[in-house]
């Protein structure tokens, strides 16, 4: 009995932590061009419950400069940075955390020659503003699958006696659970990718 009210808590916990997970809403974009530190400085506020650790940098001048020189973003306009650019640099700063630099350029390219600078038929606010709202309604059931495989995972292994063993187990097929989906989701995404967003070989060599 009381092993399950420690799984439960820690459930709660992980619970927790997810609400906790600060997002850049729409309205809270800048309205003004900033700065290379003011653009920093904004990211760090906003999305500082999202670091693993208290000291991890989320974004730097010299990542910044970095996706300006492999195309992942435009060039500032008289070193000031538009809303425009803010929209990529926080696609850029989830996308990274599970997609090569190439599969992220490869995804993005197109944004910027569609829409940046309001080439499209919609702003980047607005794409941005469209894309958190999907992805809010997807918190959920999000939850309810952490859930329901945190509950699939207390019932494995459960003629191990050892109690250590066994919590170490459980929790062992817990990270498995979660990683699969994660590794399942990424083979889906790169796949995605390379059909739909990368020139074929065989366009590449004709061209040369």
């Amino acid at each position: 009995m009381e092993d399950k009210k420690q799984e439960t808590a820690a459930l709660r916990t992980l619970l927790e932590h997810i609400k906790s997970v600060s997002y850049i809403k729409p309205g809270e974009l800048p309205n003004i061009d900033l700065y290379m530190d003011q653009v920093t400085t904004f990211m760090d506020q906003h999305l500082e419950k999202t670091k693993r650790y208290s000291e991890d940098k989320l974004l730097t001048k010299t990542m910044i400069n970095n996706y300006t020189k492999n195309d992942l973003l435009p060039s500032p306009v008289k070193k000031k940075y538009s809303k425009d650019h803010m929209v990529m640099l926080i696609f850029i700063y989830y996308l990274k955390n599970f997609l090569s630099i190439t599969d992220i350029q490869s995804l993005l390219k197109p944004m910027t020659e569609l829409f940046f600078g309001n080439q499209g038929e919609i702003s980047m606010e607005e794409i941005y503003a469209e894309i958190y709202e999907i992805e809010k309604a997807q918190a959920a059931s999000v939850t309810k699958d952490i859930i329901h495989k945190a509950k699939m995972a207390e019932e494995t292994f459960s003629d191990i006696e050892d109690r250590e063993q066994q919590e170490y187990l459980r929790k062992y097929a817990y990270a498995c659970l979660l990683s699969y989906d994660i590794y399942m989701k990424r083979q889906m995404l790169e796949r995605l990718i390379d059909e739909n967003f990368t020139e074929k070989k065989e366009e590449k060599k004709e061209s040369k």
